[in-house]
């Protein structure tokens, strides 16, 4: 028997790499993540098996590797993604003792900026550049200065991934890092400065999406997510700068956003339609294939208030990405939309879109909207995980039923914890219950309290240096809070002074 598992891990080394979880990769995770309490005991049973699955995602790497432990997104063992990465941390730092989102961000870091050798390869270097956004919210919840001093001051990955992302070169191999060649293709003016980029379905992380289908391919045209996301990683890095009173850079890159955001206006906004498209890379001309993609640039606060309602009106309807079954990632007027499975991303429901859309819309107030459609998001993946064997968290979902999509036709990844934790984690804290923020940095936690929803609320929620619970009691209409540290609870837009200890309020 051991003869035949040797000539296995031969065979096939990745196996070998990705361990199981042991007590030093994941203290007693248990004790560390936040505990809620909600009326509807199936979703707080999908919260907690969400944080099981996820625990299990928690590796030691193979010997070499720049970070470990260290979160797998449960895809290939030997190969790590970008954006998988950037979004795990969302979900983790609720739990970073146990869970080590920020630590695996290095995994990327290193090889790719300072040439460590990793055995862990990065899996298309072109994905999407999330660094700045992911690292910027991470560090208002953590008030981590060590890590953002680290990863922002010292070493400037975030600068040098921006650098990086503008000056890719279509068809590069860095084998030693990666096992795919660059397919980003950054297209500049005379004057040196992006006027997008071309990509593919695979590096932009849309893997089948249909668009570019009517320029006649993908890198026939630019994409609003690329450059939506070059200019949100901007604007995150001049709020970073800004954050450490630092003016001149604050400046500098704010120059760079409004640039960025200047084109994006100009060249990829329809007015006709309200919404932002792909464009051709030789006309200019839109190429009208509706996917949640546009709201990158609502994320990156490109759009005005005006244009990011006529933008709503498509999550509203749902002739395109609204319904029961919203954030479908091909709006379902267009003729490759697959109503069966969703086929991927071809009207699949993606975690990761959900989030980053919820969060754009919150950007401009539309919080109803945003609450509504992940509360539909989040009700599917309850229902899915009971109606489906295994029951768990999928890759990504069926935009017409409580289904896992599909991938070339076999049924998505199971156990998917992973960005899909987002949605019975993030989403639920922070848009079921309502906790929209909490703020190490300020020591703020802001809460949209929903009476509605009767007795709720969350303990343990660990944030910067405090540790509190906050429960609000429907049959007493007060609300007990309790801390190791004082902090300010806005409760509904009115601040509340919270004392070390017990504290009720009214």
């Amino acid at each position: 028997m051991k003869k035949y598992i040797t000539l296995l891990l031969c065979l096939f080394p990745a196996w070998a790499w990705a361990q199981k979880p042991s007590d030093a990769a994941n203290p007693d995770w248990q004790k560390e993540i936040p505990r809620v309490v909600f009326p509807d005991k199936a979703l707080v049973e999908l919260y907690e098996k969400t944080w099981e699955i996820a625990a299990d995602r928690v590796r030691i790497g193979p010997e070499g590797l720049p970070a470990s432990p260290y979160l797998d997104e449960n895809c290939y063992d030997n190969q790590i993604w970008i954006w998988d990465a950037c979004f795990m941390v969302m979900f983790s730092r609720y739990a970073p003792a146990a869970y080590p989102g920020k630590q695996t961000l290095y995994n990327l870091y290193l090889p790719i900026h300072e040439h460590v050798p990793t055995p862990l390869r990065i899996h298309l270097r072109d994905n999407p550049p999330l660094f700045a956004w992911i690292e910027y919210y991470n560090y208002l919840f953590s008030a981590d200065k060590a890590h953002l001093d680290d990863v922002f001051k010292e070493k400037k990955f975030l600068q040098r991934h921006f650098d990086y992302f503008n000056n890719l070169v279509k068809g590069h191999r860095d084998s030693l890092i990666s096992p795919n060649r660059i397919f980003l293709n950054p297209q500049k003016d005379a004057a040196g400065h992006i006027k997008g980029f071309t990509w593919t379905g695979g590096a932009s992380g849309m893997d089948n999406t249909p668009r570019g289908r009517d320029a006649g391919g993908y890198d026939k045209v630019l994409w609003i997510d690329a450059i939506s996301q070059q200019a949100l990683s901007a604007l995150y890095i001049s709020r970073l700068y800004g954050l450490s009173s630092m003016k001149k850079e604050e400046r500098k890159w704010k120059a760079i956003y409004r640039e960025l955001k200047k084109t994006i206006n100009k060249n990829y906004w329809d007015k006709k339609d309200g919404f932002y498209y792909d464009i051709d890379a030789e006309t200019g001309e839109p190429c009208k294939i509706k996917t949640p993609a546009s709201f990158w640039a609502m994320l990156a606060e490109i759009p005005s208030k005006r244009q990011a309602k006529r933008m709503t009106e498509y999550l509203r309807s749902e002739k395109y990405m609204g319904g029961e079954y919203p954030w479908n990632t091909l709006a379902r007027d267009d003729k490759d939309y697959n109503h069966e499975t969703g086929d991927y991303w071809r009207g699949g429901i993606w975690l990761p879109m959900v989030y980053m859309g919820t969060k754009a819309l919150e950007k401009y107030g539309h919080y109803e909207l945003a609450d509504e459609l992940a509360r539909k998001v989040l009700d599917q993946q309850l229902r899915t995980y009971h109606a489906v064997e295994p029951h768990t968290i999928w890759e990504c979902y069926n935009p017409s039923s409580d289904q896992p999509s599909t991938e070339r036709g076999r049924r998505a990844r199971p156990d998917f914890c992973g960005w899909s934790a987002l949605g019975p984690i993030s989403l639920f804290i922070e848009n079921i219950m309502g906790f929209r923020e909490a703020n190490g940095l300020t020591n703020t936690v802001v809460w949209n309290l929903k009476k509605e929803n009767g007795t709720h609320g969350i303990k343990n929620l660990k944030f910067g240096d405090v540790v509190t619970d906050i429960i609000y009691h429907v049959d007493t209409d007060k609300i007990d809070v309790n801390s190791n540290e004082a902090y300010t609870l806005i409760i509904n837009g009115k601040k509340k002074q919270i004392r070390p200890g017990s504290n009720g309020l009214k």
